[in-house]
């Protein structure tokens, strides 16, 4: 005998189960949080035969009932607490913004009365919305409010007081927090957990949705975390970076391959295989005592279908809702073209990432205002330096300039760069501040992940040159910057976990792998490095997690140790010891860091450009083509401006510049030696 439900489908296309009505979607929610633990329950009662849940005609309103009616039955009570959580759970006095809006999420919460008394706090408002499970209360800290601890009462008639103590703290203002990530400062991007595995204790943690790690498979957990990569910031250090950015680190309880941690469930915590809150705060401290800023990575377009406000929806209009599934089309253009469709612009903008990711409603005062304060608190509590932008371009506009004044109020030297996948230099320009492309209006956003600079790199060093093609395309990608208004704030980069290693983009090839090194390290913006491309990891990403393999060395046990020069082969040392002369050179010289840029014209396959300022020169010259090169030096006398001689970065040793010979796809780092000095 088979029973059938309809539970499983609707687990697995969750955006149609918002649109019933509420009480029928309440019940859903409370079954789609116990359908793992009670399934194999389920299966002991009915003497393990098999349980099908299968999708049937006309049952739906029946099927909640007789699925909740059998769960009672068994004994099985699916009610959360009556005072679940209160976020945020803890604030700040002293913020410039006032107004705080506190979630309240408990069994019929909104059934209850909301009483507080405390010097320099008003109840501005109690919002009652379509699930009865959630207040959300209207806060007003004025000026005069003293840290400490108040209780925030919720009161029922015949029932006992449910009490809340909130804790008001006093801002920490020490320096060295919240510093900014600028172009003085050399990214390194990680993935959490395929870096490093410093706490054993954390890789299967009871209760979470995912248990275990299988380093076998893509995308099971690996079991790296936060204590792991505090573990091994010397090595980061010693490489040259001077700041890191984790995808990222806030919990993902997702049923499988949430290891990215682009699926959030609960804003306010770590995940718990990666550490804990305290914990994250720690590694941020011990960055900065080192010198070392760290870049946090933020999703406001999407959250993982398993946190409590999906799962259990404060109101249908949390989410962007459609009559069946639909995913975001992805195309950027539909956002800025005037000719665009209706459906073709909704599409990308409301649109779902994944079935697992529910896109998120930024027109909802109440979804701001959760996603705002989260940001703010996040940035308060760890001192974090920057924030990363995920999937920028699929956001809300007006909710996005909003947010990136109203969290630049609290921390104006904080840095702020989304993430734009787009195929032009005007696309990309699109989406930053100072309306430099007649937008309309201003995103306040400062700068971008340079994808167009990236794609430029690939074809100066893998295609051959024509009028626009080849090395011509990245001259005249630079030539563009007059779209921004400050190019210097875009993010460059050569690879990240969504894309091909840059090493297997250039075909293995090592010369050309070290001219891309040399232009990251010595072009405008700020550069970012993604693990593993100072030893050579390589794949295409085909799938993602191809290229999110773990770092060798991270893992006790493992067979080499590529974090030590004795566990890297000599290539790799190569490597290694290239970008590390670079990425040191660059973090010691403010020449390339702020300096102006000049770039010449590429002739014969030959591109020069010269990064300067009032105390140094460093010129730079790439060879295109397939065959070693020699060049006189008198077309770039404005820049040279008579010098004779340069010190060559990598080898360290002196070059005449009236003729200089580049191999071929080689590139060349000069500091040109003032004509007294040799």
């Amino acid at each position: 005998m088979k029973y059938f439900f309809d539970l499983k489908n609707l687990i697995s296309h969750p955006p149609t189960a918002p649109r019933r009505a509420l009480k029928t979607f309440s019940l859903f929610h409370t079954i789609n949080h116990f359908y793992i633990k009670f399934e194999t329950r389920l299966r002991m009662i009915f003497d393990d035969r098999p349980i099908i849940f299968l999708k049937k005609p006309g049952m739906k309103k029946s099927l909640f009932f007789t699925v909740g009616c059998l769960l009672m039955g068994l004994g099985v009570t699916a009610q959360i607490p009556a005072l679940e959580r209160v976020e945020p759970m803890f604030w700040w006095v002293g913020m410039s913004n006032p107004n705080l809006q506190l979630i309240v999420h408990g069994n019929n919460i909104s059934a209850r009365k909301v009483e507080l008394n405390y010097p320099g706090v008003k109840l501005v408002a109690v919002h009652k919305v379509e699930n009865p499970n959630y207040l959300f209360i209207d806060l007003r800290v004025f000026s005069a409010a003293s840290p400490g601890t108040f209780p925030i009462n919720f009161i029922k008639a015949g029932e006992k007081t449910l009490t809340y103590h909130y804790f008001l703290k006093k801002r920490d203002r020490s320096p060295g927090r919240v510093q900014g990530v600028t172009d003085k400062d050399l990214i390194y991007l990680l993935m959490p957990d395929r870096f490093a595995n410093g706490d054993p204790k954390n890789d299967s943690v009871t209760g979470m949705r995912e248990t275990g790690i299988n380093r076998s498979k893509m995308f099971s957990r690996h079991g790296g975390d936060i204590q792991g990569v505090m573990d091994h910031l010397d090595y980061l250090k010693d490489l040259g970076v001077t700041a890191i950015w984790l995808t990222p680190a806030i919990e993902n309880d997702e049923p499988s391959a949430s290891y990215h941690g682009y699926a959030v469930t609960d804003h306010y915590k770590i995940d718990p295989r990666y550490g804990t809150n305290e914990l994250y705060k720690k590694f941020v401290e011990k960055c900065h005592s080192m010198g070392l800023k760290v870049v946090m990575d933020l999703v406001h377009n999407h959250a993982g279908t398993e946190g409590y406000t999906i799962s259990d929806m404060p109101m249908k209009s949390w989410v962007h809702q459609w009559p069946k599934y639909t995913k975001s089309n992805f195309r950027d253009a539909a956002v800025m073209d005037p000719h665009a469709s209706t459906a073709d612009r909704k599409q990308i903008l409301d649109g779902w990432f994944d079935h697992r990711m529910a896109d998120m409603n930024e027109n909802n005062p109440y979804v701001e205002n959760f996603l705002t304060q989260n940001h703010i608190w996040w940035a308060e509590y760890s001192g974090v330096d920057g924030f990363r932008l995920d999937t920028y371009p699929y956001n809300d506009a007006e909710y996005m300039a909003k947010w990136a004044v109203d969290v630049r109020t609290e921390f104006p030297h904080l840095s702020i760069f989304g993430e734009t996948l787009v195929w032009s230099a005007a696309n990309q320009a699109f989406f930053t501040e100072g309306n430099t492309v007649n937008r309309g209006f201003d995103t306040h956003l400062p700068g971008v992940t340079d994808g167009v600079w990236k794609e430029a790199v690939y074809d100066a060093l893998n295609a051959k040159e024509g009028w626009t093609e080849g090395v011509n395309r990245l001259y005249s990608v630079m030539a563009q910057d007059f779209l921004y208004k400050d190019a210097t704030k875009n993010t460059i980069f050569l690879d990240n976990h969504d894309m091909s290693r840059f090493l297997s983009v250039v075909g293995e090839d090592i010369t050309k792998y070290k001219s891309g090194m040399a232009m990251l390290m010595t072009m405008r913006g700020v550069p970012q490095m993604y693990y593993g491309d100072e030893i050579l990891m390589k794949n295409f990403s085909n799938p993602d997690g191809l290229v999110r393999e773990d770092f060798p060395g991270g893992w006790p046990g493992d067979k080499s140790n590529k974090f030590t020069a004795a566990g890297r082969t000599d290539k790799e040392n190569d490597a290694f010891n290239y970008v590390r002369t670079l990425a040191n050179y660059r973090k010691n010289t403010p020449a390339l860091q702020t300096g102006k840029l000049m770039q010449f014209i590429p002739e014969k396959g030959i591109y020069v450009y010269f990064r300067y300022d009032e105390q140094k020169t460093v010129m730079v010259v790439y060879n295109s083509t397939e065959k070693e090169q020699s060049i006189t030096t008198e077309r770039y006398a404005e820049r040279i401006n008579g010098v004779l001689k340069a010190r060559n970065i990598i080898s360290d040793q002196a070059v005449d510049l009236s003729k200089l010979t580049i191999p071929a796809k080689g590139t060349l780092v000069l500091e040109l030696l003032p004509n007294n000095t040799h």
